[in-house]
């Protein structure tokens, strides 16, 4: 029969070794699984953590960004608008100047009608006035030779009613010799 203990035995020892190893093994191995589910929780944690801090963080480059292209939209629009208003500004300047070009021709044109007119009254009125002082030169010239005239005529008829006087008296002292002569004959 020894060799029915032999059969036990062996099985019984290797069962009690197996027991020892796995109590050694079975005990520990709930620690280890639970340290090892901890860490891998915190690990996981950790992770998760990271994760947020690095979602946190580009969430806080995104809004940054976002800051920073609402900034720069807006400056641009900005810039656009007051672009926009500057080539109304130019515009308007351009039609304002192209209608004051105009006008400023027109009226240059209208001026000039008026310098010619006004050259053309203005020898008219050279004209008038060199007649004028002609006519004036002429009748002083005219009254000159008519005071002269009158002068002469003055004199012609104070000759003459000198002359008058005299045959007056030559007819007279005529008249006189004769009845002082036909006074005398008769005497």
């Amino acid at each position: 029969m020894k060799k029915n203990y032999v059969y036990v035995i062996a099985p019984v020892a290797g069962l009690v070794l197996f027991a020892a190893v796995y109590w050694k093994y079975a005990s520990g191995y709930e620690e280890k699984l639970v340290a090892a589910d901890k860490a891998r929780i915190e690990q996981k944690n950790e992770k998760i953590r990271q994760e947020n801090l690095a979602k946190a963080g580009a969430v806080r480059a995104a809004l940054e960004a976002q800051d920073k292209r609402k900034k720069e939209k807006r400056a641009r629009e900005e810039r656009d608008a007051k672009e926009k208003e500057q080539r109304e500004l130019a515009q308007q300047a351009r039609v304002k100047a192209r209608e004051d070009a105009r006008k400023f021709q027109d009226q240059v044109k209208r001026l000039s009608k008026e310098v010619e007119e006004n050259k053309k009254e203005l020898a008219k009125i050279e004209e008038d006035k060199k007649r004028s002082v002609d006519e004036q030169k002429f009748q002083r010239e005219f009254v000159k030779k008519a005071e002269a005239n009158t002068q002469s005529l003055s004199g012609v008829l104070e000759r003459i009613a000198a002359a008058d006087k005299a045959a007056e008296d030559a007819a007279r002292a005529a008249a006189a010799a004769a009845v002082a002569a036909a006074a005398a004959a008769k005497k």
